[in-house]
């Protein structure tokens, strides 16, 4: 529980039983449910991630997995669905790699317990470590990324928008189509041009960026280029579309 509000915390999962075990065990305590999805991952990670459970000290974590692998996206929104079912009041997702600092959760939590958002991201932009931390690669995609993510998700005045470290209000998930978010690379970006279509508030906070020396990532130049500039002019689309529904209804009701 942190501030009255019941949190829970996905963490999507592919083939990270390396890593897992430190990601789950680490989650602070005020989370109150966490949730591991393993999309169909090929070692050991759900076993590994039951495990970190009982060195975290509290409930049992939730480790659901999928039968095939749907995408980090598909993931997410399953996760969701689950905290949504224990009567969450706010979602955070964590990575499973270890990526994100736990002592930057209450900073994503604060706002949406204050009442000031709906939706909370993670800005490592905003963090004097980046431009050491990140590599210079990531700097240059993010930045792409981010500017072209500014124009096609309304959100002017957010940045980093590929950083997964997120929190929820129940009512911004319940909002949200989670059935249409992308399922794989890219939901980041879908997922933001639909919170703007229902309205909703966002905000950047800063958190510290995690690269440590022998870090890895399942993205690269073929499964980002392909769907990426597609999901951005499919969630433009869709929120143009959706936003002008809106406005007529407006129209239609004064």
């Amino acid at each position: 529980m942190y501030r009255q509000l019941r949190v829970a915390v996905v963490v999507p999962a592919y083939n990270e039983a390396q890593k897992i075990g430190d990601a789950v065990a680490t989650i602070p305590a005020l989370v109150d449910h966490v949730i591991v999805v393993d999309d169909a991952s090929a070692d050991d990670t759900s076993a590994v991630a039951r495990a970190a459970g009982d060195r975290r000290g509290h409930e049992p974590i939730d480790v659901v997995r999928h039968g095939d692998n749907r995408g980090v996206g598909a993931a997410i929104v399953t996760g969701y669905r689950r905290a949504l079912a224990a009567s969450a009041d706010v979602v955070a997702v964590m990575a499973g790699d270890g990526q994100m600092d736990p002592a930057d959760l209450p900073a994503l939590l604060d706002p949406i317990a204050d009442g000031s958002a709906d939706y909370v991201k993670g800005n490592r932009f905003l963090h004097p470590e980046v431009w050491t931390a990140m590599p210079a690669a990531r700097i240059v995609g993010n930045v792409v990324l981010s500017a072209a993510t500014r124009v096609t998700s309304g959100y002017h005045h957010v940045f980093d928008s590929q950083c997964g470290y997120t929190a929820a209000s129940r009512a911004a998930l319940e909002a949200v189509d989670l059935d249409g978010v992308f399922p794989r690379y890219g939901y980041p970006n879908d997922i933001l041009s639909r919170l703007h279509a229902a309205e909703l508030r966002v905000l950047d906070v800063r958190v510290r960026p995690i690269y440590g020396p022998h870090w890895t990532s399942g993205i690269h130049l073929g499964n980002a280029i392909h769907p990426i500039p597609w999901v951005l002019l499919r969630s433009w689309g869709n929120r143009l579309a959706s936003e002008a529904r809106a406005r007529r209804r407006r129209a239609a009701m004064s």
